[in-house]
């Protein structure tokens, strides 16, 4: 029995499809469309009670969520894909510390500017909450940037093979402005280009963009 997948198309999902086709993992994906009911919703929260996807069920049934516990989860059940580099060392406090910095700030921040109704109680406030969160975003995106020129001599940001840091910049990137990306981040931007000619990464961004 291998992984089930709860997920949606253009969601955090993108990341762990990819993770999981790089692993070769066995998994099933499983359409979860935004509900639409307040039972859909309450079933939804059976399994997360956040009501939110990517949901990954582990094969013994234990429920994942959060993208980064899931994409670490898959990188060290999967060693032979490389997905990450080995715990305990320097290279790994590095990965994961940008691991989070991107979940904590840059992908919350998105939804800041998708969703900016859902952190105001008032209305008249959310073209305001939308503009912050956009400066957010890229205020965070550049200082990645910076760091990201310190390692140029990577072919990907932890060495020769992509990693789950690079998955879920990757998926981050197609949510931004791609003009604003390319002017002000071009190592970022030309490192987002290189994994798009992954083709395990190609099929996953046809599922979802195409």
């Amino acid at each position: 029995m291998g992984y089930r997948l709860f997920g949606r198309r253009q969601t955090g999902s993108m990341a762990i499809e990819a993770a999981l086709r790089l692993c070769d993992a066995q998994w099933e994906p499983i359409d979860t469309p935004r509900p639409r009911t307040e039972a859909e919703l309450a079933a939804l929260h059976q399994i997360n009670p956040r009501g939110q996807v990517p949901i990954l069920i582990h094969p013994d049934g234990t429920i994942i969520t959060e993208g980064p516990a899931i994409l670490l989860h898959l990188a060290d059940s999967f060693p032979a894909a490389g997905l990450a580099p080995a715990p305990g060392t320097s290279l790994r406090a590095w990965h994961d510390r940008w691991l989070a910095f991107f979940q904590a700030n840059v992908y919350e921040g998105m939804l800041r500017e998708l969703f900016p109704d859902r952190y105001t109680a008032d209305p008249a406030c959310t073209p305001a909450v939308a503009t912050a969160a956009t400066a957010y975003v890229r205020r965070h995106f550049l200082i990645f940037e910076a760091e990201l020129a310190r390692h140029s001599r990577r072919a990907f940001t932890c060495g020769d093979t992509p990693c789950v840091l690079d998955i879920y910049l990757w998926m981050l990137c197609f949510w931004m402005d791609t003009a604003w990306l390319a002017d002000n981040c071009p190592a970022l931007s030309a490192h987002w280009q290189r994994l798009r000619m992954i083709s395990d990464l190609q099929l996953v961004e046809k599922a979802h963009f195409r």
